[in-house]
């Protein structure tokens, strides 16, 4: 009788990607992609030592694909805005990986390469050596919030998208002047949560880094 099929690594990691577009990391299991592999899970075990390693891999994929298409160019502010829109472009196919990169993180070559332009980039900002750590990790840390942040509003169905939108008309324009005069106020300029996203995205991105750039020293002129 012949043997159950041996799956390569990237074959898995394809199924595991496919079912996670149809639920989420936390009702994922290594239990349920051996099934619908058709194998069991000491197999997939063989590749990955955890669920936590596997989906870390599975962001990674996305990270290295948002590189694929992505050319280093421009200043430093530049070069880290292109760099974050396209990571965020990447995950907005998939959002419910986002989800999983923002809360598991990622390791491997996507994950290198990611980490490896933006540290370049702030040191080409002329930021000090000792300052970059702790500036990357605060770039990284708002970036994966506002990547996996939008990646909620992009799972909801249409239906649950109208129906969200027009609870939020009613708390908004139905609020109480006298209770929330501020909300009455402003009411009908107020937006949901899911609208604007990619102007929100990058104003909030180009804030943060405005406040890095206050930051750096001031170049000395040359001889001086």
């Amino acid at each position: 009788m012949a043997g159950r099929r041996r799956w390569s690594t990237e074959e898995i990691l394809d199924a595991a990607a496919e079912l996670l577009r149809t639920s989420d990391a936390d009702s994922f299991s290594v239990r349920k992609l051996a099934a619908a592999l058709g194998t069991d899970s000491s197999s997939l075990y063989r590749h990955f030592r955890s669920k936590t390693e596997l989906l870390r891999a599975v962001a990674d994929r996305v990270l290295a694909a948002a590189m694929d298409g992505y050319r280093a160019g421009g200043d430093w502010r530049q070069r880290i805005t292109a760099l974050a829109l396209h990571v965020r472009d990447a995950f907005g196919q998939q959002p419910q990986l986002a989800m999983v990169w923002g809360r598991y993180g990622a390791s491997g070559t996507g994950s290198r390469l990611v980490m490896e332009e933006a540290l370049q980039a702030l040191r080409g900002s002329g930021l000090p050596d000792e300052e970059i750590p702790a500036r990357y990790h605060r770039l990284a840390v708002l970036i994966a919030a506002l990547i996996a942040s939008e990646a909620g509003v992009g799972t909801i169905t249409p239906e649950e998208h109208d129906q969200g939108v027009e609870l939020f008309r009613v708390a908004v324009l139905g609020a109480d002047p006298e209770r929330f005069p501020a909300l009455a106020h402003f009411a009908r300029d107020i937006r949901p949560l899911g609208a604007d996203r990619r102007a929100a995205f990058e104003d909030i991105l180009a804030a943060h880094l405005a406040q890095i750039e206050a930051t750096i020293p001031p170049r000395r002129p040359a001889g001086a």
